[in-house]
């Protein structure tokens, strides 16, 4: 194992002997020879970092196609010096994907030439491939009738999910749920249904305020439960009265919500138990939101995984290190948003595609380097076509260029970015004030609040409290947010949710809520603390001077059945 500081953070990390052999083994071969990635230069966080300075995730703009001149939905603000064209045209056949093609000049840096090329060739203005109904979804696929979900797939008539949410149906304010149905507010919670306000939930119906609760129905305000029904605050009830109780209790409107759900919060921090870490049937896993993995390290929001590094919100994939947002793949190195992709090394947003290297919005394509945004395409660097013969002939010579140069193994340096850093997911996770930013080289957008063109403003703390008073009219209105005083409105759909589940409107912008629960989740870093019960060693995500009671996995399992 070799201990090194980051320059970039000046934090101390390690790099082991189980992490070069993942190194090896994602070493891209180029006409049999192997090309070695090197160990890494910066931290684990700064690598996170620089490639999630790469992906606007919550930010729309309106921009025009630079093709047909049209207005489009864009994760690019109008100011960006790229080429974006409308995901409609962008995925036709009516222009051609090679005409920026251009020699390698070894003169220059890499990065320098691949910044130029992808301010020139085109790129879709969002990310909601094969979807329908599905205007205002990125970085999603295959979803129907959605709106402002961010990285989902496979979910119909959804809002307002987030952080690799798959295969739900009718759900909104979600963040991190799977298989779920008519599920509000609920976080980490898989294979619910009928419920509000769960956090590392499985297989739950109509329960509400939970925490850790697992294959329980009619549940309320409830913490550690197994196969249980009809409990409040952990205590058992008659079906009868169970019903009678929850009409004394349950919240009707935001604002005793939102109390219920602080103090429901305080509660749980005094009673519960928490397992060291939300990992779920695992075989050697460290890190948290884990679930049905083996062999992953220091990697978060995990599901169906193997032999990960240093991994984040990934699904079905195998033998990577550096990743970030791949689902079903093999064999990636510094990649992010790489979903059915084998063998791609410092690849973003690339889709479908073995062995790239350094490229980006590729589609489909294999044996390519440095390309931006193409299709169905082989052989081709920076954009230009070749042969076979050719492109092995001169690929091993860039290499040694940015091997000579120290960019070999380094993902796009985040000044190259055309996203201003806090438009993008790099700002949820590490957060920097704007002198900061601009101190370190790279961009700052300030923040557009402008109120849309409605028949009339209110403030949501003057909304009616209950959602039988809420006349249809409020579509028409735009509402100010209780915490930032940002406008925003309620869409046709998203009402319709509240009444027929009976919920208050939000008082909250819908960025502001997000943050919100991202609040409730835990920090992706670990720390060394005792079991609070056997003061067995443990790695956890809870910070040793927070108050829950955290157990290793053994006396929690003990606790909970």
């Amino acid at each position: 194992m070799v201990q090194t500081t980051c320059p970039q953070c000046s934090a101390s990390f390690e790099v082991t002997k189980d992490d070069l052999a993942l190194y090896d083994k994602v070493s891209p071969v180029i006409n049999g020879e192997k090309y070695q990635i090197p160990p890494p230069s910066i931290c684990p966080d700064c690598r996170q970092q620089r490639r999630l300075a790469y992906r606007n995730e919550r930010n729309f703009y309106q921009r025009t196609c630079d093709k047909t001149g049209s207005i489009c939905v864009s994760v690019y603000s109008p100011d960006k010096p790229c080429t974006v064209y409308d995901q409609t045209v962008w995925w036709s056949d009516d222009w051609d994907q090679l005409a920026t093609g251009r020699e390698y000049d070894f003169s220059k840096s890499f990065f320098e030439q691949h910044y130029e090329l992808s301010k020139v060739a085109p790129r879709p203005c969002i990310l909601n491939m094969s979807s329908e109904n599905a205007k205002f979804t990125n970085h999603s696929a295959y979803n129907k009738n959605c709106y402002m979900c961010i990285n989902t797939g496979y979910c119909e008539d959804c809002y307002y999910l987030s952080n690799f949410s798959p295969e739900d149906k009718d759900c909104m304010d979600c963040m991190a749920i799977q298989n779920c149905e008519l599920c509000y507010y609920c976080i980490d919670t898989k294979k619910s249904h009928s419920s509000s306000y769960l956090h590392w939930c499985i297989d739950c119906t109509d329960c509400h305020f939970c925490e850790d609760c697992h294959s329980c129905q009619n549940c309320f305000g409830c913490w550690n439960l197994r196969h249980k029904k009809y409990c409040i605050f952990n205590k058992q009830y008659s079906p009868e009265k169970y019903k009678e109780e929850i009409e004394k209790i349950k919240p009707h409107d935001w604002s005793s919500t939102v109390d219920f759900l602080n103090d429901f919060q305080d509660k749980v921090k005094k009673e519960a138990v928490f397992k060291y870490a939300s990992i779920e049937n695992y075989d050697n896993a460290t890190g948290d939101y884990i679930y049905g993995s083996k062999n992953i390290k220091k990697s978060y929001n995990i599901i169906e995984c193997e032999d990960l590094s240093y991994c984040y919100d990934c699904g079905d994939i195998k033998f990577c290190i550096d990743t970030i947002e791949p689902y079903h793949g093999e064999l990636q190195h510094e990649s992010h948003g790489c979903n059915l992709g084998y063998a791609l090394n410092a690849c973003s947003k690339c889709y479908e595609c073995n062995n790239l290297l350094y490229s980006q919005y590729c589609w489909y394509c294999k044996d390519c380097f440095g390309c931006f945004g193409i299709r169905n395409k082989q052989y081709c660097i920076l954009n230009k076509q070749y042969s076979k013969n050719e492109y092995y002939e001169l690929v091993p010579k860039i290499i040694e260029k940015m091997i000579a140069d120290k960019d070999w193994g380094e993902f796009f340096p985040i000044r190259l970015s055309l996203f201003a850093y806090n438009e993008t997911a790099a700002q949820q996770y590490y957060p920097l004030t704007k002198d900061e930013i601009e101190n370190k080289g790279w961009n700052w957008i300030e923040e557009n609040n402008d109120i849309p063109e409605v028949e009339k403003t209110i403030p949501a703390n003057q909304l009616p409290d209950s959602i039988e008073d809420i006349p249809d009219d409020i579509l028409n209105w735009a509402i100010k947010c209780d915490i930032t005083n940002r406008p925003f409105r309620i869409v046709p759909q998203e009402l319709d949710f509240y009444r027929r589940m009976k919920l208050p409107i939000p008082h909250l912008h819908p960025d502001e809520r997000h943050k919100q629960r991202m609040k409730l989740r835990n920090p992706r870093k670990l720390w060394k603390r005792k079991c609070d019960k056997c003061e067995k060693d443990i790695q956890t995500s809870y910070d040793p001077e927070r108050p829950e009671s955290v157990l290793c996995e053994e006396c929690y399992l003990k606790e909970v059945y």
